[in-house]
């Protein structure tokens, strides 16, 4: 009986497909992404359901297409920031805002009440050795940090500085398909998988 049970799982969790889940960084500390990783052990339940195709945590270069669900860390601070966000758009279904920097604008959006001249100066100094803004080496920032909703559609938010690993959790469960229903005889027994 517990022989036929564990076969009716393996076949539920092979009738599920995985999305295709994709994670990014932008401006921002990365402090969302150690917020993910905290995730600890629900992470391994996590991969029974997701397939991870880009992220920060991930050996992978270019943003692939059909990404199902794209969480978006981080303001939109430069034009490599803005050419990503615009990417994550086209090739993803969902793309949701993750935590306060994606959303608001937050820290990074600070420097939006200084001039550009004088962020640059404050961080690189006026000597020589000051990279031109956009020198082809560094991306060249924009005017103006912005939250990810002023760049491109998104369509949720998920806040916080950072989101908890709980909040994570529960809003990428919420996106996940459901699992189908065990058939068979068992299935609505109290004994049976849950």
């Amino acid at each position: 009986m517990n022989t036929e049970r564990v076969r009716l799982a393996e076949i539920a969790a092979v009738s599920t497909p995985k999305i295709r889940l994709a994670t990014v960084w932008l401006g921002g500390c990365s402090g969302c992404h150690m917020s993910f990783l905290d995730l600890d052990e629900k992470l391994l339940e996590l991969a029974e359901r997701v397939t991870l195709v880009y992220s920060p945590i991930a050996d992978v270069k270019e943003f692939p297409e059909g990404v199902d669900v794209t969480l978006v860390e981080g303001a939109v601070a430069n034009t490599e920031n803005l050419h990503l966000a615009q990417q994550v758009r086209s090739r993803s279904h969902l793309v949701i805002s993750f935590g306060d920097c994606a959303v608001t604008g937050n820290v990074p959006g600070m420097r939006n009440r200084l001039a550009m001249e004088k962020v640059l100066d404050a961080a690189y100094g006026t000597g020589p050795q000051r990279p031109p803004n956009g020198d082809g080496v560094l991306p060249a920032l924009l005017p103006k940090v912005l939250p990810l909703h002023q760049v491109i559609p998104v369509d949720g938010f998920l806040p916080g500085c950072p989101p908890s690993a709980q909040r994570i959790w529960d809003a990428i469960c919420t996106l996940l398909p459901p699992v189908p229903p065990l058939a068979g005889p068992e299935a609505g027994d109290e004994r049976s998988l849950s």
